[in-house]
């Protein structure tokens, strides 16, 4: 198997990231950027999702932390959709519900190369975690859809603390990448009746 690796720099006024991912990894992760909510979701999300992930980010934080936290999931999905390279003989499809504690969040993916996002989540008990506006969650994984070029569907059954909510989502999301990026050795080619995705 041909290792499943990408890396990027993207450099703006606003900010500077360096992100390396690794899909077939054992849930490494060095994470440094101004922004410690983010930094604990990919560290979760990569120890859940079994790659290794390294990020190291500055951004316009003085503002607020919307810049630096888009342009992560911005980088993240361009280094993911690269390092799937021509997804012969993945499983596609993944589905994953996680709890935690009071809070039961489901994603479901599918790595076809049409992005599309579903946020069936409500509104959040609490507008901040710590200093972090949780509006940004939204940004983060519709920027990351987008650029993986994925289907990325967000359900949160139900939850009343803001960061139990936003964790069981990032531990789903991370389950249910590594389910939809397995290699099937019972798949020839793709796993599209189209031939390609």
């Amino acid at each position: 198997m041909s290792e499943r690796t990408s890396s990027i720099t993207r450099k703006t006024n606003e900010t500077q990231i360096e992100l390396s991912l690794q899909i077939d990894g054992q849930g490494q992760s060095e994470i440094h950027t101004p922004v410690p909510f983010m930094n604990h979701m990919l560290d979760l999300w990569t120890r859940h999702g079994l790659f290794n992930l390294q990020v190291n980010a500055t951004g316009d934080t003085e503002i607020d932390d919307h810049h630096t936290t888009e342009d992560i999931g911005i980088c993240l999905g361009q280094t993911f959709l690269e390092a799937l390279g021509d997804k012969k003989g993945i499983r596609r499809y993944g589905n994953a519900i996680v709890p935690m504690d009071e809070a039961l969040a489901q994603v479901v993916v599918d790595l076809s190369n049409r992005p599309h996002f579903e946020w069936k989540v409500g509104e959040l008990p609490s507008s901040k975690v710590g200093t972090f506006d949780t509006e940004n969650v939204h940004e983060f994984l519709w920027k990351f859809a987008l650029e993986a070029r994925m289907n990325l569907h967000i359900i949160v059954h139900h939850g009343s603390n803001t960061h139990h909510i936003i964790e069981a989502i990032f531990k789903a999301l991370g389950r249910a990448l590594d389910e939809a990026t397995q290699l099937d050795p019972r798949v020839t080619g793709v796993p599209s009746t189209k031939g390609m995705l």
